[in-house]
């Protein structure tokens, strides 16, 4: 008998594709996001459990960046030269290891040299993801397939990071690394039965010495542009948001338990606003909206690092814009930064750029730190000059990202 259904057109079957394989990426983002975001809210399990010091805790967080940076100088002279689904998803699989290993760790160094594990295939696994996305989609499409992407942020914040805390609460902290474990394991069969293949930069890649290579794609000054530009953003966010739930505690007035609150609604809303901005810098200009959104996401930062005692629906209001304007800044960020170099040193760049993300989200951390005391009483001091701080790097990105030449 003939088959009657409805046949799709080319162009339909083209972005069912696309649709396909940004949600496949955005669930292996989700892994990714929620293994580094878990930590944070993680902190009193971790503490009590281990016995550990802040100081002690304060390494656990800033090991996943640093390993991730080191994995992103490793990678980036050979990574052009594979192709990028099967090297995504090995990397993944790595990652899913590492991160089992976090929920086996019976103490403080066998979790810490877990967590900086997972960071090194983290830390790729960025890298490759917004590699692929800047390969299969179009310039003038890329900001709204970047927004898309980044919703795993969103997920991550709306189900992800709550969910996480009523299973560390009900089974231990080892539960949210035994489920990101097996969610990981399940995404690796989907990506290999669905996501394409990429050959093409393997093709156009000129032969030659790995390390020359990337050292040339290092100090092209288009990149070395860009790479600042990353670091830029990073310090204006970064140095900001591991202490947000700590000073919620101790100097706002909100209690343990509503926490989850804050990554509730911050990732509800940037569920709609990411894929929004994206649209918008599509359409208006990715220049010009990441300069908009960059201002103003001064104003939450400088209202979350020195509003002080407020209520809880007022708390919640700010650190929703928070998460809005500062997770917004990077959705064209990232179409802007993967346009500024050729696609055939695209890997080995976007690699580069995760070691200086990464880097920068380590050193603006501990920059963080050198700002803020804590009295006996509890009391946090000296997160207003961390805003600031954060405030005026915002406005150095807004400043500097029109030096940033589109190549692609």
């Amino acid at each position: 008998m003939p088959d009657d259904r409805p046949q799709l057109t080319p162009q339909a079957t083209l972005a069912r594709n696309e649709r396909t394989m940004l949600l496949i990426l955005a669930g292996i983002q989700f892994c990714h996001v929620l293994d580094f975001m878990i930590m944070m809210p993680l902190g009193p399990f971790l503490i009590s459990a281990l016995g550990i010091s802040t100081d002690e805790f304060a390494l656990l967080v800033a090991s996943y960046s640093f390993s991730a940076a080191a994995a992103g100088l490793l990678i980036a002279p050979v990574v052009d030269r594979f192709e990028r689904k099967r090297f995504l998803l090995a990397i993944f699989f790595a990652f899913a290891v590492a991160t089992l290993l976090c929920a086996l760790s019976p103490g403080f160094i066998t979790l810490l040299l877990a967590r900086g594990l997972a960071g090194v295939f983290g830390g790729m696994m960025g890298a490759m993801v917004h590699t692929i996305v800047a390969d299969a989609i179009p310039f003038e499409r890329r900001a709204k397939a970047t927004g898309y992407v980044a919703t795993a942020f969103s997920v991550s914040s709306i189900a992800g990071v709550p969910l996480s805390l009523l299973m560390a609460d009900a089974m231990g902290w080892q539960a949210p690394f035994l489920f990101i474990a097996v969610l990981s394991s399940s995404l690796i069969w989907f990506g290999f039965k669905s996501l394409p293949e990429f050959h093409g930069h393997i093709k156009a890649r000129e032969e030659g010495r790995a390390i020359r290579q990337m050292i040339a794609v290092a100090v092209e000054p288009n990149h070395m542009k860009a790479m600042l530009l990353t670091g830029l953003v990073i310090f204006g966010g970064f140095t900001v948001i591991p202490y947000i739930t700590l000073y919620a505690i101790a100097n706002v007035g909100i209690a343990g338990d509503q926490i989850p609150l804050i990554y509730f609604l911050g990732g509800a809303a940037t569920f709609i606003t990411a894929r929004l901005i994206g649209a918008l810098a599509d359409r208006f200009g990715k220049i010009v909206l990441f300069r908009i959104v960059a201002i103003g996401a001064c104003v939450p930062v400088l209202l979350v690092t020195n509003i002080g005692a407020v209520s809880l629906v007022s708390w919640l209001l700010i650190t929703t814009l928070f998460f809005v304007l500062v997770s917004g800044r990077m959705v064209p960020l990232l179409a802007i930064v993967g346009a500024a170099v050729k696609p055939q040193q695209r890997g080995a760049f976007l690699s580069l750029n995760a070691t200086v993300q990464s880097l920068a989200m380590g050193l603006a951390s501990m920059v963080g730190g050198v700002f803020i005391t804590q009295s006996p009483d509890g009391i946090i001091s000296g997160y207003g000059w961390v805003g600031l701080v954060a405030a005026i790097f915002n406005v150095m990105a807004a400043l500097w990202v029109g030096r940033v030449a589109i190549r692609d």
